[in-house]
């Protein structure tokens, strides 16, 4: 039910590929609340993905953006401004890459030069965002970034590789970069730490299946959906949340926080 939380609000959406992912989720929400939208993605991403459809669904312009490229990231922010007629309200950074995880390189074997374009495009992205959105002033005051993460970043998840480092370093980001530009314009900006979702992306991690069904049974409340995480992301968004920054959020059913369920110890019984 759409209760117009974001009316006469605007945002960049990064990251939506296809109908599987929370970003395109979290447009749809974002739109059904009000809000007018730019949508963004990596060249390479927009060619494999359908965001044309999306866009057509939430009436909003697609802009490409490499956002391991200053001048991609600053050409973004210059066009969105000069689509909503100003600046912003929020921003959505779904964004996560890792060519050792492509290349199938254990963690204990990473190549250094993969690694580097990891945390570039996972993790120091948001920071070359919020720097070209400071610059320009382009959010709005009492503005609203929210980036997405997972619990490897403070826990161990073996086949998570590299990923792990680089969500470890996003909420780094999200946390500094939070205090700058809520002293300046009062912006908030905060992570959100994910259930595993089965998204096109969370699926390339290996055992993922496995990896999914531990969760549901070590969540009071089971895995939270990409459906549940996009309502999630529209109230931080909205001005329900304004004194809420520079926090990671775990919106995981309870995962976070729980030792064992009996569910677990019925299993490692059996």
């Amino acid at each position: 039910m759409a209760n117009q939380l974001l009316k006469g609000k605007k945002g960049i959406i990064f990251g939506a590929l296809d109908e599987k992912s929370i970003a395109w989720i979290t447009a749809i929400r974002c739109f059904d609340e009000g809000a007018q939208l730019v949508l963004t993605n990596a060249p390479v991403a927009l060619r494999m993905g359908e965001i044309n459809k999306l866009a057509e669904q939430v009436q909003a312009p697609v802009i490409p953006c490499d956002v391991s490229n200053n001048e991609d990231v600053d050409k973004l922010i210059d066009q969105a401004m000069a689509h909503f007629g100003g600046g912003f309200d929020f921003i959505l950074h779904s964004i996560g890459m890792s060519l050792n995880v492509r290349k199938g390189k254990h963690y204990t074997e990473i190549d250094y030069g993969f690694n580097a374009k990891t945390l570039d495009i996972s993790s120091m992205s948001l920071h070359r965002v919020l720097a070209s959105c400071m610059k320009k002033d382009a959010i709005n005051d009492w503005g609203s970034v929210v980036a997405l993460t997972y619990i490897a970043a403070q826990r161990v998840f073996p086949d998570y590789n590299e990923m792990a480092d680089a969500k470890s370093l996003l909420e780094s980001v999200a946390r500094s970069f939070g205090y700058h530009y809520g002293v300046k314009k009062h912006v908030r900006v905060n992570t959100i730490s994910q259930s595993p979702t089965r998204t096109t992306a969370g699926s390339g991690v290996k055992g993922f299946d496995g990896f999914i069904s531990y969760a549901e049974k070590m969540s009071p409340l089971g895995n939270a959906s990409a459906a549940d995480c996009a309502n999630y992301c529209v109230a931080m968004f909205s001005d329900l949340t304004r004194m809420v920054t520079m926090q990671n959020l775990f919106h995981d059913g309870g995962f976070s926080f729980t030792g064992v369920t009996q569910a677990v110890i019925e299993q490692m019984e059996k």
